[in-house]
């Protein structure tokens, strides 16, 4: 006892004393009242006597673990404030009604299937490529109040580990709605999303994250790296959104044969508090992927991602401004996030003054990206494929340059996921086109989606 009493913090070793002052005993105390002290030394004893002084580093962890889930859970928020703003007035409703649905069936499906595909194990049907399993069971089997479940590497219980990844799945199904807003059919973006977080995404996420075949592609020093999933995440997202976007087309009256029609959004506001909320989240999406409170990392993780962004912020405003003679908030917002989708693949690996370069060759990317699909008439109201899609593919392959990463294991690891994610996304739009139907008709765009689908108004006229 006295070994494990020389081990804790210096304030609850003080409370200690001070109890043993009062010429209360251990014994007299608990009779009165089971005290945090008993129950803090019971919980330390039963995590092992060798884990003792990291008792408290668990625990903070596991605190910091649940609030990044939350944090990515706000980006929820900014992704559906963004998409509105960015569109007409008279789909804002419809843009906020799949966002709420997003979330809803990304939480349920990760539970019943999506977690324990994600994350296979010992349970793949294609050993490193698939692994279909069923519901998560009782996550805290290996300690809930323990190191069980992950050790130091892996801080948190099983179930804060669930609440954190599915916070994140959801994201490539929010990607794919800003991309196809304004013309979908409700219910077949309802079924579409459904599959493509269920099974599309886990599926993917798997061969990196579940111990697939990016993993162990390359090997040691050579091995692919996506810290936080710019690839993974982000990349995954945009590659399944151009496909939805080619096959859907684009919004009426968008594109002539000689010209682009700019079909503007009705709130700047809306999505510069959006792009501001995903800022925000960011903290928690990359910060949390450090999956611990090791200090260490964790500064550095929120360091670098707080500079990319301010980078690509800059680096858009300069170019779109150059190319468009005006200076552009829309491409200001997406030069942030652009800026923060290139750094998350390296956000723990990479200098903070590479993080700058990194963000700020993001922010110019994403304003000639946007520019180029507008001339090949592919038409994404809020930039998604440029900013999730094409920076994302930046971001993985700027760890090989200023990480130290192997190049030829990134570039394989995102051809593998974008292609993945192309092919599963445009099937899996096919079959729902020859079903059910995937667009809205002319008179149903031309009135817009919250009448149309929702029969109600997003603004109201009357006072």
């Amino acid at each position: 006892m006295k070994k494990l009493l020389s081990k804790l913090p210096g304030p609850l070793l003080f409370a200690l004393m001070a109890v043993a002052a009062l010429g209360i005993t251990p014994a007299t105390a608990q009779e009165e009242e089971a005290g945090p002290v008993d129950e803090y030394l019971e919980l330390v004893e039963a995590s092992g006597a060798e884990y003792a002084p990291a008792f408290d580093f668990f625990t903070v962890s596991m605190l910091w673990t649940v609030i990044a889930a939350a944090l990515v859970f706000l980006m929820h928020l900014g992704f559906a404030t963004l998409e509105a703003g960015l569109t007409q007035s008279k789909n804002t409703v419809n843009i906020l009604f799949k966002n709420v649905w997003i979330i809803s069936i990304g939480l349920i499906s990760y539970a019943v299937l999506g977690f324990n595909t994600h994350y296979p194990v010992d349970s793949w049907q294609i050993t490193g490529w698939l692994g279909i399993n069923g519901p998560i069971g009782d996550l805290n089997a290996d300690g809930g109040d323990s190191w069980g479940y992950g050790g130091l590497s892996l801080a948190m219980t099983g179930y804060g580990d669930f609440i954190f990844q599915a916070m994140f799945a959801a994201t490539a199904a929010t990607i794919v709605s800003g991309a196809v807003a304004e013309r979908i059919k409700l219910s077949s973006f309802m079924v579409y999303s459904t599959v493509l977080v269920a099974f599309g995404y886990t599926i993917a996420g798997s061969w990196h994250w579940g111990g697939g075949w990016l993993s162990n592609l390359g090997g040691g020093d050579a091995a692919f790296y996506d810290f936080a999933g710019s690839t993974v995440v982000h990349g995954f997202g945009g590659a399944a959104a151009l496909a939805a976007v080619m096959i859907l087309g684009p919004r009426k009256g968008k594109y002539t044969k000689d010209s682009i029609k700019p079909i503007v959004g009705h709130s700047m506001p809306l999505a510069a508090v959006g792009v501001f909320l995903l800022f925000f989240g960011w903290f928690g999406f990359n910060g949390g992927s450090v999956l611990s409170a090791n200090p260490g990392p964790l500064g550095l993780v929120f360091t670098t991602t707080a500079l990319a962004a301010a980078a690509g912020g800059i680096s858009s405003i300069l170019v779109s401004w150059a190319v468009l003679k005006k200076p552009d908030l829309s491409m200001a917002l997406n030069g942030l996030l652009a800026g923060l989708v290139s750094i998350t693949a390296g956000a723990d690996s990479v200098s903070v003054f590479s993080s700058i370069i990194m963000g700020a060759i993001g922010g110019a990317i994403v304003v000639f990206s946007i520019i180029f699909f507008d001339k090949i008439k592919i038409d994404d109201p809020v930039g998604a494929i440029s900013v999730h899609g094409v920076c994302g593919i930046w971001g993985t392959v700027a760890v090989a340059i200023f990480g130290g990463a192997n190049l030829m294991s990134q570039i394989i690891g995102a051809l593998g996921v974008y292609i993945f994610a192309f092919v599963f996304s445009l099937v899996l739009f096919l079959i729902i086109k020859a079903i059910m139907g995937v667009r809205v008709s002319e008179e149903e765009e031309f009135a817009g989606l919250d009448i149309s689908e929702h029969g109600q108004e997003a603004y109201s006229a009357s006072t």
